[in-house]
């Protein structure tokens, strides 16, 4: 059978998934990962340089397919930020759920808590220029580098927010995840109530919902 001779980064994606969940591991090389799926090694490099590269690429995906979804919907245009944030959310959520085995195999498996970071940096790169685009608006300031500040605190505060919703939601035992919608819509309230500094309440509400979640599990 003659070889491949167009290989597209999406056709490498879809096999590279398809291979992690038939066999519980990446491809032991490039080598056999193209030689499995009949093409020449060489048209992998077009793409991505390693395997580590091409994981990546997949969690950003799901975040730039996340905002592809949103900006065809004239409604969400016309949200504010808090509530263009938490659609967000529910539908980057949707995509993981929709991927569920991949990304829990791709993160829980992950001894090295500092590699599974690693694998996400495109993931952050696309999620941090989303958060700088909503133009979330903060306290006033006639200070040039208080307000570079304050945006560079929030897109880094956005991330860590991001990262702890993906760990409660690896965990989240609940009938359709609806725990997991549950601290979207109470994590996102909360946020932008310290940003605001309008209300304290939803803060609180948070509180108790991560503590009676603890509690039950313990």
């Amino acid at each position: 059978m003659a070889k491949k001779k167009a290989v597209t980064k999406n056709d490498l994606i879809s096999w590279f998934m398809e291979y992690i969940l038939d066999h519980g591991k990446p491809p032991s090389s490039v080598f056999s990962f193209a030689k499995a799926n009949n093409f020449e090694e060489t048209l992998f490099y077009k793409h991505f340089k390693s395997f580590e590269a091409l994981a990546s690429e997949i969690f950003k995906l799901f975040s730039d397919n996340t905002q592809t979804i949103l900006n065809q919907s004239e409604e969400y245009k016309a949200y504010d930020s808090r509530t263009k944030l938490l659609s967000f959310y529910y539908t980057f959520f949707e995509n993981l759920t929709a991927n569920r085995s991949y990304v829990v195999f791709a993160l829980s498996n992950e001894k090295n808590y500092l590699k599974s970071l690693k694998s996400l940096h495109k993931l952050k790169k696309s999620f941090t220029g989303y958060i700088k685009n909503l133009d979330i608006n903060i306290m006033d300031s006639n200070v040039d580098s208080l307000e570079r500040l304050q945006d560079c605190g929030i897109q880094s505060l956005a991330w860590v927010q991001l990262l702890t919703t993906i760990k409660f939601w690896l965990n989240d035992t609940s009938s359709s995840f609806e725990k997991t919608d549950i601290f979207i819509e109470k994590s996102v309230n909360a946020s932008f109530d310290l940003i605001d500094t309008t209300a304290i309440q939803s803060v609180i509400d948070l509180g108790k919902f991560l503590f009676k979640e603890k509690t039950c599990k313990n």
